[in-house]
């Protein structure tokens, strides 16, 4: 199931939070399980996997719907890029953490990485929170210098 997109989906407000306990409906684990089916009964009986403890990017663009029914659209552009982190390996999420970091990374770097962003993981939000790093760090003197990387 591909992600809602703003304005899209459930129609969310305010008596919908927390969804855990008033739209368990809507929730689903990355394998598709109902957020009802994890119990600990589930668990001991091995009908449990570690997949279905992740949280599903289905269910962080339910939050950002409605984190934006009641006006915070900078949580909610949170949820939709944590949505869309949830297809890159945690390695990797780790490695750009730390290339994001001042004078971690050059342009040419920071600017790699929002391609591999945004071509193989199609994590188009966070590759244009990435290229805009790159802009103001450019700006602001954080990007990597020469004699760092010799």
């Amino acid at each position: 199931m591909s992600a809602p997109a703003s304005g899209s989906g459930p129609d969310l407000g305010p008596a919908d939070y927390p969804l855990s306990v008033n739209r368990q409906d809507l929730l689903r684990t990355p394998t598709g399980k109902p957020i009802t089916a994890l119990t600990m009964n589930a668990v001991v009986a091995g009908e449990i996997s570690a997949e279905d403890l992740r949280i599903a990017p289905d269910t962080l663009q339910l939050q950002a719907t409605l984190a934006e029914s009641v006006h915070r659209r900078q949580l909610a552009a949170n949820f939709r890029r944590a949505a869309e982190l949830t297809a890159v390996p945690d390695a990797e999420v780790l490695a750009m953490y730390n290339a994001l970091r001042p004078r971690a990374s050059s342009k040419a770097q920071l600017l790699e990485i929002a391609e591999n962003l945004e071509g193989k993981y199609q994590a188009t939000v966070c590759g244009a929170l990435v290229r805009e790093a790159a802009e103001v760090y450019e700006r602001r003197d954080l990007l990597a210098r020469d004699e760092e990387f010799q």
